[in-house]
């Protein structure tokens, strides 16, 4: 990840929020909202972690302060994990994604989210989330599953096999209920970064 892209990265993340930019809008969303503070310090992570001197800098103790939230809000997130521009999470409680994930642009993740991996066939692997998904509270979606762009996984399904694009799914199974998708749920994208 280069310095641009790590700017543009935030800079969508930061939209999502509160349709703020800018160095003012930065500090003041960065101390009132936890959720962009921790998506934050995952971008610097990933990004300090890759260049030779800040290794050995300023990554251990960004690292730390990452480790120190992280334990506060009980989210276990990797900064190693892909995720697309405009990542938002709403109440950052209980999440769990595992490292080897892939988070497409512009998701929501609400608390007690469960992104894991699967050990065993089928379905070994871990998921990979489309572009624009709503992922309600308390969903699980553990092994290889692919969840299709514009869909939306309602509050404590958990999900066994792949969601097609604009579907939404709900119950345990979760069963497709309708393709209205995640109309009304993803909004304030930065343009640009919606159809990524």
């Amino acid at each position: 990840m280069t310095f641009e892209d790590l700017h543009s990265f935030i800079r969508a993340d930061l939209f999502r929020y509160e349709r703020a930019a800018g160095w003012q809008g930065f500090a003041r969303t960065f101390l009132r909202e936890p959720g962009f503070r921790l998506t934050c310090l995952l971008r610097a992570c990933r990004h300090l972690r890759a260049r030779a001197l800040p290794r050995w800098t300023v990554y251990p103790f960004l690292k730390l302060w990452l480790g120190r939230i992280s334990s506060r809000l009980g989210v276990y997130v990797c900064h190693s994990t892909d995720i697309g521009p405009g990542f938002y999470i709403p109440h950052p409680c209980g999440i769990v994604i595992n490292r080897r994930c892939r988070i497409g642009a512009n998701c929501n993740i609400a608390q007690h989210v469960t992104l894991g991996l699967k050990s065993r066939e089928p379905r070994m692997g871990c998921p990979v989330i489309g572009d624009r998904v709503y992922i309600g509270p308390g969903a699980v979606i553990i092994g290889a599953i692919t969840v299709g762009s514009d869909s939306a996984v309602g509050a404590n399904c958990v999900v066994t096999k792949d969601v097609p694009a604009h579907a939404v799914v709900a119950g345990v199974p979760g069963q497709v209920i309708s393709m209205r998708g995640s109309e009304g749920y993803i909004n304030d994208c930065l343009p640009g970064t919606a159809d990524t």
